[in-house]
């Protein structure tokens, strides 16, 4: 009896090890587009490296994919849309979310910073600045900014974009030597575990990318629509040097915590005297009170003081919005900073208009 209770437990046992390929992907079956996303052959999906990793990783990983997408809900939407904005996949915020788990304060032990874990000199070559008081790559929007175009930088020097991700962890010069020791660029291969052609650390990297990916997409979780609503998107304005953000944050009407959360490049709560102005990051729904409250000298001086909210709609031009609304093209340039005239659609303006037109349009 024992013999054949012993038999039947071996036998599942085998069973199951034979058919763990299998089970990832009726588990995962965002699978093929995560793959197709980052360059990857779908054979990989078979790798017998990568089924342990998944075995051995998932249930802590998919722990770790909760707790980073609360961390983080206010930002993935700014995130994706940079990103897509950009000509980047929307699952690099994957490759964010293994850097910092979507902290953007988090301080590796090799003193990279932020959402993208830049490190101090990468960071001021991509423009970031940092000081004592001020320490750019805990800005949201502008690391995005920088890690888009360093990983457009590592995509157009390595053709792929699981390369770019791993150069992104190891840096260029190592993953360069990698391949040239392998003679292959091929992901199977470059990161085999018995050959380590690179280290432990890079080769778990990308695997954790693909599994958190794989983890999001199969629950087919949309970070631009649904559960986050369009009043969790974030932008920036400007304000002045000095400017204190818990003082800030009661004049539009908004709890300071969050909007300090949004500004932990700036340390204490404090809009250095650096420089005149800076940019700091609020959520789009405080865009018209900002606008309205804060005092700005140089733009209240340049604009008519009533402002209404417009949406931009499919065909809509600078022109025609100031046309519908008898305001000037300068005018919403100026009240939206704006560089250009290019518009996006659903992007929310802020439009000056004559006190007239404003009493009307509250009375409709």
């Amino acid at each position: 009896m024992k013999k054949s209770f012993m038999k039947i437990i071996l036998l599942i046992m085998l069973t199951s090890s034979y058919s763990f390929s299998l089970s990832i992907t009726d588990k995962y079956p965002s699978y093929a587009y995560v793959f197709a996303e980052f360059g990857v052959d779908e054979s990989y999906i078979y790798d017998s490296d990568f089924e342990r990793f998944v075995l051995q990783n998932e249930k802590k990983i998919k722990t770790f994919y909760k707790r980073s997408l609360s961390r983080g809900k206010d930002l993935l939407p700014m995130m994706k849309g940079y990103l897509m904005d950009d000509g980047l996949s929307d699952l690099f915020i994957y490759l964010s979310m293994v850097e910092s788990g979507f902290s953007p304060t988090i301080v590796s032990p090799k003193k990279a910073v932020g959402l993208w874990q830049f490190m101090p000199a990468t960071a001021k070559h991509y423009n970031l600045s940092v000081y004592n008081t001020f320490d750019e790559r805990c800005d949201p929007i502008s690391s995005t900014n920088a890690a888009i175009n360093y990983l457009s930088k590592l995509h157009r020097q390595f053709g792929k974009w699981y390369l770019a991700a791993m150069a992104y962890n190891c840096g260029e010069g190592r993953l360069e030597k990698a391949i040239k020791k392998a003679g292959s660029d091929e992901l199977s291969i470059l990161i085999d575990d018995r050959d380590k052609y690179l280290p432990l650390e890079t080769r778990e990297y990308i695997k954790k990318i693909l599994l958190v990916a794989m983890i999001g997409e199969s629950m087919t979780l949309d970070f631009g629509s649904g559960q986050y609503s369009s009043t969790d998107d974030i932008l920036q304005v400007e304000v002045l040097g000095g400017t204190k953000l818990r003082e800030l944050a009661k004049l539009i009407e908004m709890k300071s915590s969050r909007l300090i959360a949004l500004n932990k490049q700036f340390k204490n709560a404090i809009v250095p005297k650096k420089k005149s102005m800076y940019k700091i990051t609020i959520p789009e729904e405080k865009m018209v009170a900002f606008y309205l409250r804060y005092e700005l000298p140089e733009v209240k001086k340049s604009i008519k003081p009533h402002l209404l909210s417009h949406y931009v709609s499919l065909g809509e031009t600078l022109e025609s919005i100031a046309k519908q609304y008898h305001s000037s093209i300068e005018d919403i340039k100026t009240a939206n900073q704006l560089n250009d005239d290019f518009l996006t659609l659903d992007t929310l303006l802020v439009i000056p208009v004559s006190q007239r037109l404003f009493e009307e349009t509250l009375k409709n």
